[in-house]
């Protein structure tokens, strides 16, 4: 199958009143908006949109500085300002109420977006969620595999966007190599090699994985338990920098939270496992409990 295929029946669409986002969506009724990584774009979800569209208004959003979303100069308020476009995009649709699905940076922005606009989400997902800084000993440590190679590979990949490079960052996300497929790395050598996507995306990883701006955003476990939303806490086996066992920490953290670990799979759980993620979702967003 091909990303092509995959969204056959699916939309792309710009919505937003401050920011312009680009969404590809299918679907009608319950809202479920979809957000990726740092670094990442829409496609991440592109094995899920249309069976996600099933049942809900599936939307995979790019962020700003992401993608095709708008790129405005870089600040130094980064998660609040993704938290600020998916609200922008909540309203430009009319939507009271979302669902919201985070994988990685996206978990922490779905997680500030829990925190500040509780009355606006009606569930929360967590995708191998990026963003909390665990109590000392709570959970293990994978430092080989963790952020300082997603650092590394990140900036070598917007530093020289060539396929090379940006095969090597799309590998860090998975647990075999060879599930980055050649159009994944066509999709993504494209969106790099843009010039102002490029610029953008350098402020970003400068800024990002505990440096710069990002540091201060952290959530410290005590804020993480005044999440009151239900959440989903979505892990998988070979997740790199945190195992599963950090995502059973988070899901014990939130009041309620369930939680579903996915085998074989590392950081792109979606990508690698779409069937298990999407019944997992599915089963969470419309009966309130994993079977």
């Amino acid at each position: 199958m091909t990303i092509w295929v995959d969204l056959m029946g699916a939309q792309v669409r710009y919505y937003g009143k401050k920011y312009r986002t680009r969404v590809i969506e299918a679907g009608e009724g319950e809202p479920l908006i979809l957000i990726h990584g740092v670094g990442g774009h829409a496609e991440a979800y592109s094995r899920n949109i249309v069976r996600l569209g099933q049942h809900f208004r599936a939307m995979a959003m790019d962020l700003v500085w992401h993608g095709f979303s708008a790129k405005p100069p870089y600040n130094d308020k980064s998660v609040d300002t993704y938290c600020e476009q998916v609200l922008d995009l909540a309203d430009s649709l009319g939507l009271n109420k979302v669902n919201i699905e985070g994988e990685s940076l996206g978990g922490w922005v779905a997680m500030w977006f829990a925190l500040h606009h509780p009355e606006r989400l009606n569930k929360l997902i967590l995708n191998t969620t990026a963003g909390i800084r665990f109590s000392a000993g709570s959970v293990q440590e994978r430092p080989e595999t963790g952020v300082n190679l997603l650092r590394e590979r990140s900036l070598a990949a917007i530093n020289n966007p060539n396929r090379e490079t940006i095969k090597k960052r799309l590998e860090w996300l998975m647990a075999k190599p060879d599930r980055v497929t050649e159009e994944l790395t066509d999709v993504r050598y494209k969106i790099y090699t843009e010039p102002e996507t490029r610029r953008a995306l350098t402020d970003v990883f400068s800024n990002s994985f505990g440096g710069g701006d990002s540091g201060r955003y952290y959530l410290s476990e005590e804020q993480v338990k005044q999440i009151r939303v239900p959440t989903l806490v979505l892990w998988s086996d070979y997740n790199p920098g945190h195992g599963p066992d950090a995502g059973e920490r988070v899901a014990k953290l939130i009041p309620g939270a369930q939680y579903v670990c996915i085998k074989d799979a590392a950081h792109w759980p979606q990508w690698e496992q779409p069937e298990a993620h999407d019944r997992a979702v599915i089963a969470f967003l419309t009966k309130g409990r994993i079977d």
